[in-house]
């Protein structure tokens, strides 16, 4: 019955009802990969090669670590950091991968996780519940849930706790410029794990993630062919819940609380939309931003070269320039 109520407010204004649950099936949605995204984008640039996993000896790995657990569902997440113990405290990356909120993989960002390890960062690569297993906020919770175990682990990877980066790609870029303008905001904390911990972070870097959902440069939204990511993961079409939508947009959270903010953006205009009001509103307040867009790059090039290394040297470079 949902999903015909659905199908029906993508047409028609409908009256107030309950969030739909028709997109929770319980079900991993393996649709993007890395794969996928190469075979679909080296259409269109057929020089691009698809960056691998490194092995690099500097670099220290652990994998499926537990960071909290929701009745019986464990999220875990993977550590990469420098082998070499520094008198010096480490800064902290969360790398949040993309996906539609609804698809994708923490391991989709191993080499980039491996890379900036290498070059002094401990980076963590997190699962989060994606809109087949929970609606929104759902994944805000979880990724402070993250953020919180991190500095409650401070210890065990020499952490440097006032140094901490949201970092995202896509949806995961929407994720990361959402939890850092929440920042200090108890409404999106959640119930789960280490509640009494900071989940302030003190840096973000958006890859090629919308700034609003209901910005007119937005594409999020569109359903007229199909239900769109954004409509699966609120569980209302925009029209239904507007308000919804404008609140989980990070440009409405822009603040004096906003830490320093990256944008790395493909050639993909509706990608990063609201960047450019929301740079005007950190200005205001003193904060510093950076706006890099790679010409004519497709949205996934952070995955590939010729942009990897770039991508890595940007972010590199930012977080020693805000650190």
């Amino acid at each position: 019955m949902q999903k015909y109520l659905l199908a029906f407010c993508l047409l028609f204004t409908c009256p107030a009802f309950g969030q739909l649950t028709s997109g929770l099936t319980g079900k991993k949605d393996t649709s993007y990969t890395n794969y996928s995204a190469y075979q679909s984008t080296s259409k269109q640039h057929p020089n691009i090669k698809l960056v691998r996993e490194f092995k690099l000896p500097m670099v220290q790995e652990k994998r499926n670590l537990v960071y909290c657990t929701i009745g019986e569902r464990k999220l875990v997440l993977d550590a990469f950091y420098p082998k070499k113990k520094s008198k010096q405290k480490t800064p902290a990356i969360l790398i949040i991968h993309g996906g539609g909120w609804r698809s994708g993989n923490r391991t989709q960002h191993y080499p980039l996780a491996q890379r900036l390890a290498a070059l002094g960062y401990a980076c963590f690569t997190v699962e989060y519940r994606l809109s087949t297993e929970a609606l929104y906020p759902a994944a805000v919770h979880d990724l402070k849930a993250a953020l919180r175990w991190l500095r409650t682990n401070a210890k065990a990877f020499n952490l440097d706790t006032a140094k901490f980066a949201a970092l995202g790609f896509s949806a995961g870029g929407e994720l990361a410029a959402f939890i850092g303008t929440t920042n200090k905001n108890p409404k999106y904390e959640g119930r789960n794990c280490y509640l009494n911990i900071s989940s302030q972070v003190q840096a973000i870097v958006d890859i090629d993630g919308t700034l609003s959902f209901v910005h007119p440069e937005s594409g999020e939204g569109n359903d007229t062919r199909s239900i769109s990511a954004a409509t699966y993961w609120f569980g209302y079409p925009k029209k239904e819940n507007y308000v919804l939508w404008e609140e989980a947009s990070p440009l409405q959270h822009v603040s004096k609380n906003t830490p320093p903010t990256l944008f790395l953006n493909s050639a993909v205009d509706r990608m990063h939309a609201g960047r450019d009001d929301y740079r005007k509103i950190l200005a205001q307040h003193n904060i510093y931003s950076e706006a890099h867009t790679f010409p004519n790059a497709p949205h996934a090039f952070c995955l590939f070269d010729p942009w990897f290394e770039p991508t890595v040297n940007y972010i590199a470079n930012f977080l020693a320039k805000v650190f």
